[in-house]
């Protein structure tokens, strides 16, 4: 058995116990059990001087666990998300973190309202904008991703000052949310 901090609560239990209890069909070998954070009030304030991911609608928990994950290796500690988008307990979401989660700190709200009260650089991930690769991010914003299949919701399409797009050189007709994420959270560490 691995080093575990002292205050963590170690039981061990039965590999069918595990399979009893576990989602999933062939679990891992260990399962945790913790107490989920209490929902906070948002304010623009907390978000200065760095960037912070958000997400509007997206709805796969492959998806937003592929996404948290993606973000902690950047760097990134916050993620904001519509109160449209899966929850990021669900188990599947926890799952595709691979233990992400417990390194960022994941919020849901009004994004539109949240985002008329910012005076930060709202970018958002559109099909008509400025290439990703050519777009000065400066150093602190919001990064917008929409829904898989509607992307950006109108209301929150409002709140955006700087539309970015990922050129297409294919004839792929759409790219992955999650896929989109790491292209952004790249370009992002990397104009920094």
């Amino acid at each position: 058995m691995g080093k575990f901090s002292q205050k963590v609560k170690l039981v061990e239990i039965s590999a069918n116990e595990l399979k009893k209890i576990s989602t999933l069909t062939t679990p891992q070998d260990c399962l945790a059990l913790i107490h989920t954070p209490q929902k906070t009030i948002l304010s623009t304030e907390s978000f200065k001087n760095k960037f912070t991911i958000v997400l509007d609608g997206v709805q796969d928990p492959g998806n937003l666990g592929t996404i948290i994950r993606t973000a902690d290796w950047f760097g990134f500690s916050e993620i904001v998300c519509s109160e449209d988008t899966v929850e990021a307990y669900n188990p599947k979401v926890v799952q595709a973190t691979m233990g992400s989660l417990a390194r960022l700190k994941v919020h849901y709200g009004d994004l539109t309202s949240l985002l008329k009260q910012t005076k930060l650089p709202v970018f958002g991930a559109l099909l008509n904008g400025t290439p990703v690769y050519e777009t000065d991010f400066g150093r602190e914003g919001f990064l917008i991703l929409g829904n898989e299949g509607n992307g950006i919701s109108e209301s929150v399409i409002t709140t955006i000052t700087n539309k970015v797009t990922i050129p297409r050189f294919g004839n792929a007709e759409s790219l992955n949310v999650a896929i989109s994420a790491g292209i952004f959270c790249s370009e992002l560490r990397r104009s920094k």
